[in-house]
């Protein structure tokens, strides 16, 4: 019973804390998402235009949860989830998104955000379902998901002598 209470308090807390959570749901890698602790889950909003993808998080299906620490970013526990959709309009969906809404950085629509939510994205609840998992004794580092997104390229090689010549001749 003690370390039943020990692990909620250590979900709770962790998660409270931590900007952002790792979820995978079944046969979907881990993401990160950003969240808010609200009434005992973590609370997110997404699959909407501008907002965070939430692949595999189906309304009853379980998901795996893991927090990191906000100093030093290691692992400090994962807990499994039940997911849990909330419909538009109703008080518990209200009050989630009075949440969420003060959590939002950059939010393109500002006050209107909470009616193209309630439009166009879902907002989900991941409630904690069991016990925490043991740390693993490895890493568990994997290759990042494929993205459309580049990184810059290296300066080609006669670049900064083009750079320099134009200097001199000031």
């Amino acid at each position: 019973m003690t370390s039943e209470l020990l692990g909620q308090a250590l979900v709770e807390e962790a998660t409270k804390k931590s900007g952002l959570i790792w979820v995978s749901g079944p046969g979907v890698p881990a993401r990160a998402l950003w969240h808010v602790w609200h009434e005992g889950a973590a609370c997110l909003v997404g699959d909407g235009p501008g907002e965070q993808p939430l692949p595999g998080l189906t309304d009853g299906a379980g998901a795996e949860v893991t927090v990191r620490s906000k100093d030093k970013g290691g692992r400090l526990v994962t807990w499994p989830a039940k997911v849990v959709e909330l419909t538009p309009g109703s008080e518990e969906w209200t009050a989630t998104v009075a949440e969420l809404k003060g959590k939002r950085l950059n939010a393109p629509d500002g006050e209107a955000m909470t009616g193209r939510w309630s439009r166009e994205c879902r907002v989900l609840r991941l409630e904690p379902a069991g016990a925490t998992a043991r740390l693993p004794a490895g890493s568990l580092a994997e290759a990042p998901l494929p993205t459309p997104a580049t990184t810059r390229r290296p300066a080609p090689a006669g670049l900064p002598r083009l750079l320099l010549r134009k200097r001199r001749r000031r």
